[in-house]
């Protein structure tokens, strides 16, 4: 089942958590590829020295301060492009951003977007959406996808499979400079997809 537009519309840091277990799933003309969501990082409003939101209302940001349920992809540092599921109402900037999920289907296809990002030439079957930056690569998410709505059987959604984790645990974000005083990480603990420390 996709989820509804009211999974998103509701305060960021209860849709960060139970987004752990839901599938994100992309059908696109390469083949569809899928993972279930083992970590994941919470941004809210304009007060989060994080949030892209604090820079105010953009041409960039603008995606964060519609409606929920839509996707908001950037270019991060001109190398990974990073995807973030946008939450709470209208005009509330914030969003919830996918850092690792375990491989469900299209794992060849998944094997060859990333093929050449190790010398070897082989990414081990936990390590391909290991990370933000190789979420979407495997995934094969683009800045063509920003602000996509996920609520509709497109070509990006995200899925309720009845994936339900025994345990969650919380952390500081990792790879930011900024707010990292805030516990706003979560993940399932020890699953070998999880990306941060």
């Amino acid at each position: 089942m996709i989820l509804t537009r009211g999974f998103y519309a509701r305060p960021t840091l209860t849709v960060a958590s139970e987004l752990l277990g839901k599938v994100l799933v992309h059908r696109s003309p390469g083949g569809v590829t899928a993972g279930t969501i083992v970590e994941a990082e919470a941004y809210i409003g304009e007060d989060d020295p994080a949030c892209h939101a604090s820079a105010g209302l953009t041409a960039r940001t603008a995606p964060l301060f519609g409606p929920p349920g839509h996707a908001y992809v950037y270019l991060n540092y001109g190398i990974h492009f990073l995807f973030n599921v946008v939450t709470e109402e209208d005009g509330r900037p914030a969003a919830v951003l996918l850092r690792a999920l375990e491989p469900l289907e299209g794992l060849p296809l998944m094997r060859a977007r990333r093929a050449g990002d190790r010398r070897s030439g082989v990414v081990p079957d936990h390590e391909l959406c290991r990370g933000p930056g190789a979420l979407t690569r495997a995934m094969g998410v683009d800045l063509g996808h920003n602000r996509l709505d996920l609520c509709e059987a497109g070509p990006i959604h995200l899925e309720d499979r009845g994936m339900c984790p025994h345990e969650i645990a919380w952390s500081a974000r990792v790879g930011i400079t900024a707010g990292t005083d805030r516990p706003w990480r979560c993940y399932i603990p020890a699953h070998p997809s999880v990306s941060g420390r």
